[in-house]
């Protein structure tokens, strides 16, 4: 299917003259992410469109991750699971480049009418805007990293350190973007709520 057959009357005028770059976002298969940034890459190279698509993103953010044993796993979140962002002059080649990578499904945009027929019509891509990508891009430079646990509501833990060293608990809330949870404690004999850091406890089950 050529995308300049149907889309052809949206980017006639940046075919006749030069355009500048715009970030674009595309949808791709669940857990994709670096295997479709990884293949574009390439496709670009071979394809010889590096003047036209010229960086391929995933926006991402530092994580820490507390195992069981208390260590820390140092590594990073994907800001939007199942999207990459791709910078480039959009014209008829450098879409289909993009659009044909495998376990890419489609760039987001505005849904076309098809003008015969019945069905879903085409995606015109749709740039993000330079206050989006402004966002995006500084959430991802100074974003200190997010701590998260693996624990969940219902966990029973030990806590480690701390007035309630070596108290056992249930976990009642879990708040990541603050580092710290809630549960509930026996403290002299009455469930009571307390609020600890991630790294004050020990998940037992």
């Amino acid at each position: 299917m050529s995308f300049a057959a149907d889309e052809s009357q949206d980017f006639g005028e940046q075919v006749s003259k030069p355009a500048s770059p715009r970030w674009y976002a595309v949808q791709v298969a669940s857990g994709c992410e670096k295997r479709v940034k990884t293949n574009l890459e390439q496709r670009i190279q071979t394809m010889d469109v590096a003047d036209r698509i010229l960086k391929v993103q995933i926006p991402q953010t530092p994580t820490v991750k507390i195992r069981k044993d208390g260590s820390r796993q140092h590594g990073e979140e994907k800001v939007f699971p199942g999207y990459v962002l791709v910078q480039m002059v959009m014209d008829d080649e450098a879409w289909q480049v993009v659009k044909n990578t495998p376990n890419v499904i489609n760039f987001v945009g505005a849904e076309q009418k098809r003008r015969y027929g019945r069905g879903r019509g085409h995606v015109k891509p749709v740039p993000l805007s330079y206050g989006e990508v402004e966002r995006i891009f500084k959430q991802t430079e100074d974003q200190e990293p997010i701590v998260k646990v693996d624990t969940a509501v219902g966990d029973k833990i030990m806590v480690l350190s701390g007035p309630f060293k070596e108290f056992e608990g249930e976990v009642i809330e879990v708040s990541p973007e603050r580092s710290k949870l809630k549960a509930l404690l026996s403290i002299f004999g009455r469930d009571t709520p307390v609020e600890l850091e991630f790294n004050q406890i020990e998940k037992t089950s």
